[in-house]
């Protein structure tokens, strides 16, 4: 078996665990977390394809809301906290790629000389 083959098989599995994972949450679990799921039935095909990349996800932040280990008021905090650095980084780090690809450039040949293009032939036959 080459790297190839190891690479798609895992792929495969990976999708397989993904799809039982998808049918068990969208028939059991999502009516179980979210009430708001509750006999909508239409949108769940929709998160299949999500769950089928994201189930380890998926099924952790299953189990933290049945056992009831979730905590409400911690779970928005981290990003918050972080909202005022990545405010002051992003700008930064904008300006940086700015001044970067400006000073990279490449200058014009300075022995091409332009030439202007002119407009087509018609044929009027």
């Amino acid at each position: 078996m080459n790297a190839a083959e190891l690479i798609l098989m895992c792929a495969q599995i990976w999708g397989v665990v993904g799809f039982v994972v998808a049918l068990a949450f969208l028939s059991v679990g999502i009516d179980r977390i979210d009430e708001d799921a509750r006999g909508a039935y239409f949108f769940r095909p929709l998160l299949i394809p999500g769950i089928l990349v994201i189930w380890p996800l998926v099924l952790w932040r299953w189990y933290k809301y049945e056992s009831g280990t979730d905590a409400w008021p911690a779970r928005y905090a981290p990003p918050r906290k972080s909202h005022f650095a990545v405010g002051l980084i992003l700008p930064a780090g904008i300006a940086v790629i700015i001044v970067a690809g400006l000073a990279v450039r490449q200058t014009w040949p300075s022995d091409f000389a332009p030439v202007q293009i002119e407009k087509p032939m018609v044929d009027t036959q």
